[in-house]
């Protein structure tokens, strides 16, 4: 609550936190579209594989074009102004820069830029959840030994879980469920980038005016993005996922207390202390009045009969025991909020939520029948969607991360919703690739953890 007069404090004391953005796309943009009005706040350069790009993102988001002169980031950090470069390591290793924020989105380069701030001392913002989930809880243990801070990107769903679970667990309540909303039907698991627009409600040309990747969306269409979210909010607060993934119940705002509980008690939860999405749409294709497909939620169980008599006093929302209620927010402004993660690792030294241990995984599942010789092509592709597993359940099977499920050569034909594992392809070069050498170190050093983290009894 007090991050704004510190901010203020250190624009009065001419020490802004220096920040650097690696990727200037949708979610880039959007921060620096705040930064401009955020007080404390240097943005000392801005890589993008595209220098133009940059530019373009920049000046069309109202940035003084005056202030993107800089020619090199030693003059950038002397004038106030921007250093726009398309070498993300010459940016992190910039004299004088606080705060790296990573949003690719790529797991190679998400996990190659952690690295180099870890060696470089650089507090790392990880808008990349894929690179998270694939080999988060490694990378924190790092910038912890490093004494920096390692943080999920607040205004993406994830932190804003980790807030609402934190919110309970400080308030004494046992966390039940945590999670989010999307649109969600069964057969989307099969939507490919061809297909992703019709079912989002928008033409192909409105979409590409728009400057939307169907490749990108399709993973929020598929199922994947909602398990590699949830992955990390699994891996950040301890709740664990039900064993069979995600079930996407349809559930509108009033009903989450008496849905997101479990299913000995009137819900749909597997177990308390779980991860779970809701769907803003019925399997019957309609959609619900009051949905949550934009925001997320918090279920919570009062921890006695006064607690349950001050719930019903207060008038929360309860299931029809009235002990266990929810908290919800309608709402996530993406890159927007993200100066809050800045501001809370630079002038707290903490995280807006990271990575405790290795509970859940996402793993690759055949999108249809796939034949020996194809080549997979990742995330939100034509060939694979990714389902959320418990972390020792994938390492059994020996699953392929869907992270890593790209540029993979199968030796094995592979049936439709199949998880496809290490055995069914050519096996990869890991000296080839950093991330699947620090996932492979990761599984060999940290394992799975098992259990659901709760509330200390007062």
């Amino acid at each position: 609550m007090n991050l704004h007069k510190m901010l203020l404090k250190r624009a009065e004391e001419n020490l802004p936190i220096r920040v650097a953005l690696i990727g200037a796309g949708k979610f880039g943009s959007m921060f620096l579209a705040q930064a401009l009005h955020t007080p404390g706040l240097h943005i000392l350069g801005v890589a993008d594989l595209s220098v133009d790009r940059a530019r373009a993102a920049m000046l069309a988001i109202g940035w003084p074009k005056e202030r993107i002169n800089a020619t090199s980031a030693s003059k950038a950090l002397a004038s106030g102004a921007t250093f726009l470069t398309d070498d993300a390591d010459l940016l992190i290793n910039a004299g004088g820069l606080d705060v790296v924020i990573e949003t690719t989105g790529v797991p190679e380069a998400g996990i190659r830029h952690a690295l180099a701030c870890i060696e470089r001392g650089r507090h790392i913002i990880m808008v990349n959840v894929e690179a998270d989930v694939l080999a988060g809880p490694l990378l924190a243990k790092k910038a912890k030994q490093a004494g920096i801070v390692y943080s999920m990107a607040y205004g993406d769903q994830p932190a804003l879980i980790c807030e609402l679970v934190d919110w309970a667990r400080a308030s004494g309540f046992e966390v039940v469920a945590a999670g989010k909303g999307t649109l969600y039907m069964p057969e989307f698991h099969a939507s490919t980038p061809d297909t992703v627009w019709e079912h989002y409600g928008l033409t192909p040309e409105r979409a590409e005016k728009s400057g939307l990747s169907p490749k990108m969306f399709n993973s929020f269409l598929d199922g994947t993005k909602s398990g590699i979210e949830m992955a990390a909010v699994a891996n950040a607060t301890g709740l664990v996922p039900a064993p069979g993934g995600l079930t996407f119940p349809a559930c509108p705002v009033e009903k989450i207390a008496g849905t997101l509980i479990p299913e000995s008690e009137g819900g749909k939860l597997h177990h308390k202390g779980q991860v779970e999405v809701i769907s803003s749409r019925g399997r019957d294709g309609k959609d619900l009045k009051n949905d949550l497909r934009w925001g997320v939620y918090v279920t919570f169980e009062a921890p006695s009969e006064y607690v349950e008599r001050c719930f019903a006093d207060y008038g929360l929302i309860t299931d029809a025991s009235g002990k266990y209620s929810a908290l919800w927010r309608p709402y996530h402004l993406i890159g927007l909020e993200l100066g809050i993660s800045v501001a809370t690792a630079a002038l707290q030294g903490l995280p807006t939520g990271s990575p405790t241990g290795f509970r859940a995984d996402v793993v690759a599942c055949a999108k249809r029948d796939l034949a020996k010789g194809e080549v997979l092509d990742g995330e939100g592709g034509y060939t694979v969607w990714g389902r959320l597993m418990v972390a020792g359940d994938s390492l059994s099977l020996g699953a392929i991360p869907i992270g890593l499920a790209h540029g993979l050569t199968l030796k094995n034909p592979i049936d439709e919703s199949a998880v496809l594992k290490w055995s069914d392809v050519d096996t990869p070069d890991e000296n080839a690739s950093v991330a699947l050498a620090l996932r492979r170190e990761m599984e060999a050093t940290l394992g799975p953890q098992t259990g659901v983290v709760r509330a200390a009894a007062g």
